[in-house]
C-alpha cells in the first residue's frame, strides 16, 4: 500500500493540476464548463493509456521497441520544456496557445506535452517496477483522475471569481505564468543535465 501511495503521489505531483491551470488559462476563458469537462476527461483518458503502456512495458519501451536510450528521451523532453518555459517568460500566457495548435485537437494537445512528458513517463515506468501490473495501472489511474477532478473544480472556481473581478484574475494568472516558467525552465535544464550524465555514464561503461 505504501508503494501504491508513493507511486500515485509522485505522478500526481509531476502532473501538478495547479500548474496546468496556468498553462490552460486561455482554455479556461474560452470553453464552457461542460465542454471543458469533456475535453479534460478525454485528455486524462489519453494520458492514462500512455502512462499504463509505459508502466507495463518499462525499460523495454526504449531499449527493445524504440532501440534508444532513455537518456535521449530525457534530453528531448528537456528541450521541449525549455522552449515552453522561455516562451512563457517572454510572451506570458499567450505562448502556450501557439504551442497547442488548433482547438479541435485540444484534448490531445493538453495530453501532450502538458500532461505526458519525460517526468510523468519516468514516474509511470517506476510505478511499473515497484508494483504489480494491476496495481501500477491503478496508481496511475488514481493520480490522473485526481488531477482531472481538481482541474474541473478549479475551472468552476475560476468562472465564479472571474465574473466578479476579471482584471484581478487575469493579472494574477499572467504573473503566476511567468513565475512558473522559471520553475519549468529549471526542471528542463535538470532533465537535460540528467540525460547528458546518463549518456556520459553509458559511454564510459562502453569504453571500460
Amino acid at each position: 500500500m505504501t508503494d501504491f501511495l508513493r507511486s500515485a503521489t509522485l505522478l500526481f505531483m509531476l502532473l501538478n493540476p495547479f500548474l496546468l491551470v496556468v498553462y490552460l488559462i486561455d482554455v479556461f476563458d474560452k470553453l464552457q464548463p461542460a465542454t471543458f469537462r469533456a475535453v479534460i476527461i478525454r485528455a486524462g483518458v489519453i494520458s492514462i493509456g500512455v502512462f499504463s503502456a509505459a508502466a507495463l512495458l518499462g525499460d523495454m519501451l526504449f531499449k527493445d521497441l524504440m532501440q534508444a536510450q532513455f537518456a535521449s528521451f530525457q534530453l528531448f523532453g528537456g528541450v521541449v520544456f525549455l522552449i515552453i518555459g522561455l516562451r512563457f517568460v517572454f510572451e506570458g500566457n499567450s505562448a502556450i496557445k501557439g504551442l497547442r495548435g488548433e482547438s479541435r485537437y485540444i484534448a490531445g494537445s493538453i495530453a501532450m506535452p502538458l500532461m505526458i512528458g519525460p517526468g510523468t513517463i519516468s514516474a509511470s515506468i517506476l510505478a511499473g517496477k515497484r508494483l504489480s501490473q494491476p496495481a501500477a495501472v491503478g496508481a496511475i489511474t488514481t493520480a490522473v483522475l485526481a488531477c482531472v477532478g481538481i482541474m474541473i473544480l478549479l475551472k468552476y472556481m475560476h468562472d465564479y471569481v472571474r465574473s466578479r473581478n476579471a482584471e484581478l484574475v487575469q493579472r494574477y494568472m499572467d504573473i503566476a505564468g511567468r513565475v512558473t516558467a522559471l520553475v519549468v525552465g529549471t526542471f528542463a535544464i535538470e532533465m537535460i543535465m540528467r540525460g547528458l550524465a546518463a549518456w556520459a555514464a553509458a559511454i564510459a561503461g562502453n569504453q571500460v
